[in-house]
Order: C-alpha cells, then structure tokens, then sequence
C-alpha cells in the first residue's frame, strides 16, 4: 500500500527567446517573494535543434514539483541543463536560470563545482551503475563528503552515520565494508540518495529515481523522498515516467511533451479536470484513478493542494 501521503560556461548562452513561454508558475497560495528555482529554458543538440522550447518553471522552498513526460520528453535534459552539464551531451542552453536568486549562467565552472553535490544534488536511475564498483560503501560516502567539506575523520564518520540513518540504513562497520555489488537494488538507491543528501542540499533532483525498482521498494523510495522534504525541507524535482508515482509525492505536477510543458498544476486538478488533451490521454491510460486524502507534509503541503493515498 503506498500513503503518502556537472559544466562549462563557454557552450551556454543566455538570451531570451522571442516566443511565448509554456510554463509552469508558482503556485498562487506560495507568497515567498523568492524561489528556489526559477527557469525559462530552450535547448538545442547539435544533431537535434527544439529539445526543449520556453519551458518555464518555478520550485518554491520545501515544494516538491513533479515533470512528467514520456522517453524523449526532454526530463533529463532539463535537469542536466540546471546541473550546467549539457556541454557533456552536446547540448546548448538558452534563457534564465536562477537559483536562489542567483544566476547560474553568470557563474564559472568552479563556482557550479562547488554548488553540485552541495547545494543542488541529483539522484538517477540505474543505483548500482552511479557506485564504484570497486570501493567499499564507507569510501565513497568519505568521498562525497570531502568533496565539499573539510574536517577530521571522526566529523566524516558522523556525517556518514546521520545520512545513513536518514536514509534508514544501517551505518555499521559491516555494512560500510561492502561493495556495491553486495547490495540489492533498493539498498543501493538509499546509498545514492544517502549521498546526495549528506551536505543537505536545498534542491534534490530525482531524475527517474524509482523506475528501476520493484513496486515494493518504489513505494519505499517514494516515502523516503517524503520524509526527507519534511525533515530537511528541502525542495525536489521529481521526474517521471510514472504519472501515479509523481501524484503520490508531489505538491505539483507539470507535464512535459516534445520540449513544451503543456499543463501544469495540483494534483487534484491533473487527475479530476485534465485541460490539456496529452494530458488527458495519460489520465485516460491509468489503470486506476487515484484517491486524494489530507496533506500529510507540513513543509510546504500547507500551502498546497492534496496528494494522493493510493491502495
């Protein structure tokens, strides 16, 4: 049962596009004068021009915001082109990109070092192929944390312990011996978000996080991911193929199609009065409607509508 409730500078530029932005505003209860993320973005490859057209959207502090889209959406170019790390596929990026208020093109690439990995962390599909195969557990969660901090051994070791325990595995000498080899899938994934979590990021990108887990271990990765925006409040980006699994953790929902964000808003909306028709197609091709239930995350559901309880 699930009840839920990296760049460099040189390849970006930064010019606004003529056309209409599809967007995917803030919500109209949110009065935090701020974002935590603000974009307008269009995106072109090399070999594919209009990857992404005036996709315009916002993440409030502590919302977690849902892009949904079918394989070749353009989801994980979107969350490369916020990591300023499109330059590595080719890519070109073109409009604003605000973190904090904060532009992100008018940063050097040692500056958006210094922000992946602390600030703004991502967490991807495949966990046993984002691990070394060759380090042990303990290692590279030393490493992740060293690569942002400075400290003794001991103020690493109780990192590594706190995230571990976030994360509801255990931070033993056995288990930080293992490889990654040694572990489940579901164990892995923990090990990743462990890492992404350990400088406590602001923003979380979780780019098809639970697409490779069983329905079981899905429904538990989905309850971590809400468990650690309340607890850390944290805002998330949560992409999906999975249009029940976004409804069951998020505030919002944007839909994403050929590049263009074509509706976005509540879940109660998305699901009860879809307006446009790719939406309505998705909705059409759910086996099952989900049931909204009372809001169970303090951080920002306050401000939002209901997410979803689903049997």
């Amino acid at each position: 049962m699930l009840s839920l409730r990296f760049g460099s500078s040189r390849v970006l530029e930064r010019r606004r596009s003529p056309s209409r932005p599809r967007s995917c505003p803030r919500s109209t209860k949110v009065t935090d004068a701020t974002p935590l993320l603000s974009l307008r973005l269009s995106v072109d490859y090399r070999n594919k021009a209009g990857v992404l057209r005036d996709v315009s959207l916002e993440i409030q502090p502590g919302e977690i915001l849902g892009l949904v889209g079918q394989s070749g959406s353009g989801k994980s170019t979107l969350s490369l082109a916020i990591l300023r790390l499109l330059h590595l596929k080719g890519g070109v990026a073109r409009g604003d990109l605000l973190f904090k208020g904060q532009d992100l093109f008018a940063k050097t690439e040692a500056q958006m070092r210094s922000l992946r990995g602390r600030e703004i962390s991502i967490v991807l599909q495949s966990p046993l192929s984002s691990l070394n195969p060759a380090l042990r557990i303990g290692s590279q969660l030393s490493e992740a944390w060293r690569a942002h901090a400075t400290g003794t051994r001991e103020e690493c070791a109780a990192a590594t312990r706190a995230a571990l325990t976030s994360v509801s595995l255990s931070h033993d000498s056995d288990f930080l011996r293992r490889r990654p080899g040694q572990l489940s899938v579901g164990q892995a994934q923990r090990v990743i978000i462990a890492m992404a979590v350990l400088h406590r990021p602001s923003l979380l990108i979780a780019d098809e996080a639970t697409s490779a887990l069983d329905t079981i271990t899905q429904s538990e990765i989905l309850g971590l991911f809400a468990q650690l925006n309340r607890e850390l409040g944290m805002g998330i980006l949560y992409i999906s193929h999975d249009l029940l699994s976004v409804a069951a953790l998020c505030h919002r929902i944007a839909i994403l199609d050929a590049g263009e964000i074509v509706e976005c808003g509540p879940p109660s909306q998305i699901f009860g009065a879809p307006q446009h028709a790719y939406t309505q197609k998705l909705v059409a091709a759910l086996p099952r409607l989900p049931v909204f239930t009372s809001p169970a995350s303090p951080t920002f559901a306050r401000h939002a509508e209901p997410v979803l309880s689903r049997t």
